[in-house]
């Protein structure tokens, strides 16, 4: 994981509420699109980003991508974030 990628792609608001979206489970790129006044394909860069920073799976079935989270990838992030917990606690 590059936690540059990373953290670029959390970056962006629209990306953070994507994955908020996601945490209730799979959702097609339509589906997600529904919740954003914005046109198809800006959702779709903001997914393609997130596949990049491998903080979303991209799945088919039929004529449907669907989305889901990549949790792997959150629990390499707390286990960082937590070097800076004070060793006192």
């Amino acid at each position: 994981m590059a936690f540059a990628d990373t953290f670029k792609a959390l970056s962006d608001p629209v990306r953070r509420e994507i994955l908020i979206l996601l945490r209730s489970g799979k959702m097609s790129a339509g589906d997600i699109a529904e919740h954003f006044d914005m046109t198809n394909a800006t959702v779709s860069y903001h997914l393609s980003q997130l596949e990049k920073a491998d903080l979303v799976f991209k799945s088919k079935y039929k004529n449907y991508i669907f989305y889901e989270l990549n949790t792997s990838i959150f629990e390499e992030i707390m286990m960082w974030f937590s070097q800076f917990k004070s060793m006192d606690e």
